[in-house]
């Protein structure tokens, strides 16, 4: 929200003095206008994190900037080497996309992304939107999402006439938490910029917890909780003559983790042991042609390996191991057209093949191939802006061994509208439907004795009506803007694992309907001496039923792990000395099973988090000092239960920049 006002700088030199004969030069002057926040006039709900937010707010990870968006789900399973995956308004991690600088990152063995592993250092902006965004030069798998998270990158940019910047940052705090990394960004000619980005994240992770056991409430230590990660980009970016741009980014990340297991009464302990490599390379190529015509192509490759150990008695030489590697190559293009200034239209095309292949028994070792195609257009009139959307989707695939499932191909509609009311008053209605499914995963149709070959898609239909308005207020508030989104959800076909005669089994059962509320509110307040007050809050009331089974105890029962309320508020203070952060995130009770009785429940909780900062403007560099204290009251919570999070904590931040 602290981004609502962009700062530009104007540079002047008057001609040479007549009289004095001398060249002066005017001191740098510094102008300041509002601009209206994308998410306000968007036709679908878009939420915003600016990487001097998370900077400021003292947002550990990924996952904890995520759960302060409204609406948004996040699966937690305790302590920094814990898996992290996000879900929006109860439609399951599988339907929602994550797209690292504009491609989409995919699983397709799992279909869920752990967000946990991408790093906050060179993040510039983290958005949510639900639907889709109004960005009509977007790839298909993005159309084809229900929601994207997205994450973009900081860019090379340089001052006072350098050509190279160099950062490094060292944090260390509780639980052995040490994570040096640093950053190197170097102009290579007049159109071509190099960024290198890496850092190591070391802790050991075992935190104290209270475990309540009956009447007895004793004191424990997580343990199996460390985490060993490395992680490196590097990123071109190059501008043609003609203006056209490329891009191209290469990733590596590998870890080595505990798996610290759900805590059980009177066994804490786990042994499973998980290491983690991913690679992947990409490229995209954007050109205007002319005000009509703009094309953009995209190109990935992407290799998953990861091993899983898990020692006992109860197997062979005292060890099970599990090893799965992914391979994906992708492409898309994208075409836009504007006939006139008041029609767009866009056409992309994306293409996939994703491999999986595994020691585990009876692997088919399948091969998918996808192909997405999506037409789109919106119209702009006066005050009234319409978007309409159709999706085509065609899968197939190939086994070594057994019978592949059916081809699948499906056509996905999708419409939306942004009402303008009143000319001279930035107030929005805005309205949304999407049809929308995600395929079964690799695990859902091969896993051993569990996966189903025959399974049908998931399939979600959405509805969201909101409000938006934004106003520049007088006196003391620089704004104030406020979103409020009602939203229906029907969610049929859903893939749950099934009791059958002799063994669980994956199967479609399952119709599951979500109602709720988002609301976010912000504001900033200007106070004297140069010091400013930026708040921000949101809100979210969400009602998930399961309707599968109408004979079932667990009928039209709130789902598992969905808070009926839940909220976050964040406060930014700046002074020309220090800069104060407090954001507070909190939801109400959840039931960890289907059946909503006491014994399932899993209490609310609230968290609280302050941070201070002060950034010094040395001679030939500057030096930026952070401190964090993260659940101060020690807060004693489950996100997911049996796994508890950590109490209270701390973090140092230091980073020199050149």
């Amino acid at each position: 929200m602290a981004g609502l006002m962009l700062p530009w700088q104007m540079y002047a030199q008057q001609p040479a003095d007549t009289i004095a004969g001398k060249v002066h030069q005017i001191e740098h002057v510094t102008v300041t206008a509002r601009r209206l926040p994308a998410r306000i006039t968007s036709t679908a709900p878009v939420q915003i994190l600016s990487g001097q937010d998370i900077d400021r707010l003292g947002i550990q990870d990924m996952a904890d900037a995520v759960r302060r968006f409204a609406g948004a789900q996040v699966r937690d399973y305790g302590g920094i080497g814990g898996l992290k995956t996000v879900s929006i308004r109860n439609m399951g991690a599988a339907h929602t996309a994550v797209s690292y600088d504009g491609v989409a990152v995919s699983n397709c063995q799992a279909g869920q992304i752990d967000i946990g592993r991408f790093s906050l250092d060179n993040v510039s902006m983290v958005s949510l939107a639900v639907g889709q965004t109004d960005d009509l030069l977007q790839s298909a798998r993005h159309y084809a999402a229900a929601g994207v998270l997205s994450i973009e990158t900081e860019k090379p940019h340089f001052e006072d006439g350098r050509r190279y910047a160099l950062r490094a940052r060292l944090s260390g705090g509780s639980f052995g938490y040490v994570t040096p990394s640093i950053r190197w960004w170097q102009q290579l000619g007049g159109r071509t910029r190099l960024a290198l980005d890496a850092n190591l994240m070391r802790a050991d992770g075992n935190y104290p917890y209270t475990l309540q056991n009956g009447k007895y409430t004793t004191r424990e230590r997580r343990n199996n909780s460390d985490i060993l990660s490395w992680q490196g980009e590097a990123n071109l970016y190059h501008t043609f003559r003609d203006s056209s741009d490329f891009s191209m980014k290469a990733y590596y990340y590998r870890s080595e983790r505990g798996l610290p297991g759900a805590v059980t009464l009177y066994n804490p302990l786990s042994d499973e042991r998980l290491w983690d490599e991913n690679t992947f390379v990409q490229a995209r190529y954007r050109k205007e042609f002319n005000p009509c015509w703009t094309l953009q192509v995209q190109g990935k490759y992407n290799h998953g390996w990861n091993r899983l150990e898990d020692h006992g008695n109860e197997y062979e030489n005292g060890v099970a191991r599990t090893v799965h590697r992914q391979d994906e190559y992708y492409l898309s293009a994208t075409t836009l057209y504007r006939p006139t200034t008041a029609l767009s239209l866009s056409l992309a095309q994306d293409g996939a093949i994703n491999k999986l292949r595994s020691n585990l028994a009876d692997c088919p070792f399948p091969t998918r191939y996808t192909s997405l195609t999506a037409l789109n257009a919106r119209y702009r009139w006066r005050r009234l802006t319409a978007s309409a959307m159709l999706l085509y989707t065609y899968v197939t695939e190939h086994v070594q061994a057994g019978q592949a499932p059916d081809d699948f191909q499906r056509f996905a509609p999708s419409v939306s509208f942004s009402l303008q009311p009143w000319e001279h008053e930035q107030f929005y209605v805005r309205l949304l439907y999407k049809s929308t499914f995600r395929m079964p995963t690799f695990n859902d149709l091969y896993y051993y004795q569990l996966g189903n070959r025959h399974l049908r898609p998931e399939k979600a239909n959405e509805y969201n009506l909101g409000i938006t308005w934004n106003r520049q207020m007088p006196a003391c508030l620089d704004y104030l803007s406020l979103t409020l989104d009602a939203y229906f959800n029907d969610v049929t076909d859903k893939i749950v694992a099934f009791p059958t005669t002799y063994a669980w089994r994956m199967a479609n059962f399952g119709t599951v309907h979500a109602t709720g509320i988002d609301a976010t509110l912000g504001t900033a307040v200007v106070l004297p001496h140069n010091m400013s007050l930026v708040l921000t809050g949101g809100y979210t009331w969400q009602r998930a039923i399961d309707l599968s089974d109408p004979e079932a105890k667990n009928y039209r029962d709130q789902l598992p792990y969905t808070p009926r309320h839940g909220g976050n508020a964040s406060a930014i203070l700046e002074t020309p000395w220090l800069t104060l952060g407090y954001t507070l995130v909190g939801v109400s009770k959840r039931y960890c099973l289907s059946q909503n009785i006491p014994e399932n429940e899993i209490a609310g909780y609230m968290e609280h988090t302050a941070t201070l900062s002060r950034s010094f403007n040395l001679r030939r560099c500057s030096l930026a000092l952070k401190a964090e204290l993260v659940n101060f009251t020690d807060e004693q919570y489950d996100v997911i239960k049996y796994y508890p999070m950590p109490g209270r904590s701390w973090r140092l931040t230091g980073s020199v920049s050149f």
